[in-house]
């Protein structure tokens, strides 16, 4: 009668001479088999230091090499370590965030030259002409109608209202 011990719990017990012989009769039960299967290993997450258990494949997949316990766990951490604009490893150089910050400075949205309020209609100029100069100082509301006139024919400079 050939007697193995579990690799799991470490218990002898009764496997049958022909599941040796084919590699198996290495756990004692199926609750010990099931424990045998998992090839992972066990985390704990970024923010709250929760344990997780991750496989090999969630491991491989983390991007940041980093382990979070849920979505929620995920966006904390990096509001807390300030991965936003220019910190953020996607930042493209900002070129196209400045109606992103006029808007955030909670500026009157009204076109500094004739005073229109539709907001349908408004549009963000930067007053020296460079895009890549998002100051806030450097944006101004004007309306489609006032930035056209602006770039094309020139004729007034843009004054502010407010």
């Amino acid at each position: 009668m050939p007697n193995v011990q579990c690799q799991i719990c470490h218990r002898d017990f009764y496997a049958k001479p022909r599941h040796l012989r084919i590699g198996w009769g290495k756990c004692c039960s199926i609750k010990c088999r099931a424990k045998a299967q998992f090839n992972g290993q066990q985390l704990s997450c970024e923010y709250c230091s929760k344990d997780i258990y991750r496989t090999p494949s969630e491991i491989k997949k983390s991007a940041s090499g980093k382990s979070f316990c849920s979505k929620k766990c995920h966006c904390a951490w990096e509001n807390m370590h300030n991965r936003t604009a220019n910190r953020s490893p996607h930042w493209t150089g900002g070129e196209h965030v400045y109606r992103l910050i006029i808007r955030r400075s909670h500026r009157k949205v009204i076109c500094q030259r004739c005073g229109l309020t539709d907001e349908r209609v408004l549009e963000v100029h930067h007053r020296d002409g460079n895009r890549r100069n998002n100051d806030l100082d450097n944006l101004v509301w004007l309306c489609r109608n006032c930035h056209c006139l602006v770039h094309i024919e020139n004729k007034k400079p843009v004054v502010t209202l407010v």
